[in-house]
């Protein structure tokens, strides 16, 4: 099971220093500082400077901080990694990616974005890759990628299949598997329902793009006191028996076992 909780990943733009100071409040599992898309051509380099500055200088409620860098096909890419190697933070966000080369070889652990039609096609492959931690889907371009005639983020009859394929290439690998963010703000019961369908998947969380939502994600992506109460029941059973009119037996016990692990996870 992965080691780190990813059940909220709050993402803030690298090119504004107030919202940085801010999000390092938060208690989000994990921040991610976004170079790319949140950050206009224009400001990439300015971001940069700014996260130089500032980044070392934060104490974060945050247990994983986390940069996304331009995509391995765009100009800023190099540049981004340069300050990834200055700065160290736990985890690199690889956008875009395509090919198991383009998260090999990274100065730090590494989260690969599974946003295109091609990423999606082979992120069996993607997901072997060393220092690699977790899959994210990225629901926004995957729709734009594959022709889906949508224009909210998060909407499609596409969803399943991608939220189905990434957890296995993932799993099948050791990972975490994060889903992408909701982006109608004010809507916690929109917030909820989009994070259960992704839980109900086998996922450990979702992006957050606004504070707000963070602890509902928080909420949804942990094991309920419910939950808990009746894997440790499971666990106290031996062989095959008769649980509240259920029969159980040692693939419950795993189940129970895999449950019970996410709240181990530091």
């Amino acid at each position: 099971m992965p080691i780190r909780r990813r059940r909220s990943c709050l993402t803030v733009p690298g090119d504004d220093e107030r919202k940085l100071v801010h999000a390092a409040a938060v208690p989000a599992d994990e921040v991610v500082v976004d170079l790319e898309d949140a950050v206009p051509a224009a400001r990439k380099d300015a971001a940069r400077e700014l996260l130089a500055r500032v980044l070392p200088g934060l104490t974060w409620r945050a247990s994983t901080v986390a940069v996304r860098v331009n995509g391995p096909r765009t100009r800023w890419h190099a540049g981004d990694l340069e300050l990834v190697r200055e700065l160290r933070p736990d985890v690199v966000v690889v956008p875009k990616v395509e090919l198991v080369e383009e998260v090999a070889d990274l100065p730090v652990p590494c989260e690969a974005l599974i946003e295109t039609a091609a990423g999606l096609a082979a992120c069996e492959s993607i997901a072997a890759a060393p220092g690699l931690e977790a899959l994210v889907l990225g629901p926004g371009d995957l729709a734009a990628s594959l022709g889906v005639p949508a224009l909210t983020i998060g909407v499609g009859a596409h969803l399943d299949y991608a939220l189905a394929r990434i957890l296995v290439a993932a799993r099948a690998h050791g990972l975490a598997v994060v889903d992408g963010p909701f982006v109608s703000l004010g809507d916690p019961e929109g917030l909820r329902r989009s994070a259960e369908r992704s839980r109900a998947f086998g996922y450990d969380g979702k992006w957050c793009i606004h504070p707000e939502q963070v602890e509902i994600c928080n909420e949804v992506y942990a094991p309920t006191a419910e939950e808990i109460e009746r894997a440790r029941r499971i666990l106290e059973i031996e062989g095959v028996a008769r649980l509240d009119g259920e029969m159980v037996d040692e693939a419950n016990r795993r189940m129970a076992e895999s449950l019970l692990a996410r709240l181990d996870e530091r």
